[in-house]
């Protein structure tokens, strides 16, 4: 290889070097601002293909989309006089990345600064609004209050809030064993009330039923009576009846039954030969 061709070699590595060192890209999720020993230069830049001069600058990314942030779990007072614990987020984005460089340089900075002003905005708003209202009814109402406020205090570092959230809404472990004692309080009187009534119900349906089945029994046993005695009526008349037809047989029948009885088994008796109750045997004979 001659000296010319290398030394072309040389220059245009050289420029291929110098023209790397000068262009750079931002990608469409992102911003960037230029920095010159440390400070910043010109606007914030948006996605594409931009210069810098080589060697002395250097390029800042910033993500442009939002970004999530997770804070700390932290109590606050109620209107009530209540303390909770909020378990909140926010999301937020960067809307001014040379003045969030200048204000707050990094990222993690911007969290720990939107920790303090949520936090604190937090307890200012929930301060206005009953338990009740904080857990259920006014919760969205609270958020919104909480993210305008912010956006307010927090508009001077180049950077906005898109959403705060309340995920979780606790008690404080010794109000929590409180309230679950009142709570378990109340549900044993609402036991006992419960089974009170039970056995005031039971009672009322056990009378009801005794007093049925008392009168069911006194009907049945006066209806049995009644065809107990119209039995009898009858078979009375029925037996005078058959009296009247043939009283020299009934007679008769009945002095059979009589020797059946007297006279089985080893039953001895001593009669007289005129007695009455031997006139059928002595016809017999």
């Amino acid at each position: 290889m001659s000296k010319k061709a290398f030394s072309l070699i040389t220059i245009a590595f050289l420029v291929i070097l110098l023209l790397l060192q000068c262009m750079f890209t931002v990608h469409q999720t992102e911003k960037a601002i230029i920095l010159q020993l440390g400070k910043p230069v010109g606007e914030a830049l948006g996605p594409g293909l931009h210069f810098k001069l080589p060697f002395i600058q250097n390029v800042l990314y910033f993500d442009s989309r939002i970004l999530n942030y997770d804070a700390r779990t932290a109590e606050a007072l109620t209107k009530d006089k209540k303390v909770i614990i909020l378990d909140n987020y926010a999301r937020w984005r960067i809307l001014d990345p040379l003045v969030f460089y200048q204000r707050l340089r990094t990222i993690p900075n911007a969290q720990s600064r939107l920790d303090d002003i949520i936090y604190s905005e937090l307890r200012v708003v929930v301060g206005t609004y009953d338990l009740t209202e904080v857990v259920s009814t006014k919760r969205q109402e609270i958020m919104q209050k909480v993210m305008d406020q912010a956006n307010s205090l927090i508009k001077e570092y180049g950077v906005r809030v898109v959403d705060v959230r309340i995920k979780r809404t606790d008690l404080p472990a010794e109000n929590q064993r409180a309230i679950f004692s009142r709570m378990t309080a109340e549900r044993e009187r609402q036991a006992k009330e419960y089974r009170s009534e039970g056995e005031k119900e039971a009672t009322i349906i056990r009378s009801t039923a005794d007093r049925d089945r008392a009168i069911l029994l006194a009907e049945a046993q006066k209806k049995s009576a009644i065809l107990r005695g119209e039995g009898e009526a009858e078979s009375i008349r029925i037996f005078a009846e058959a009296i009247s037809q043939s009283p020299d047989f009934f007679e008769f029948s009945r002095s059979l039954e009589a020797y059946k009885k007297s006279l089985g088994g080893k039953t001895r008796l001593v009669l007289n030969p005129d007695d009455a109750f031997l006139r059928f045997l002595r016809r017999i004979q």
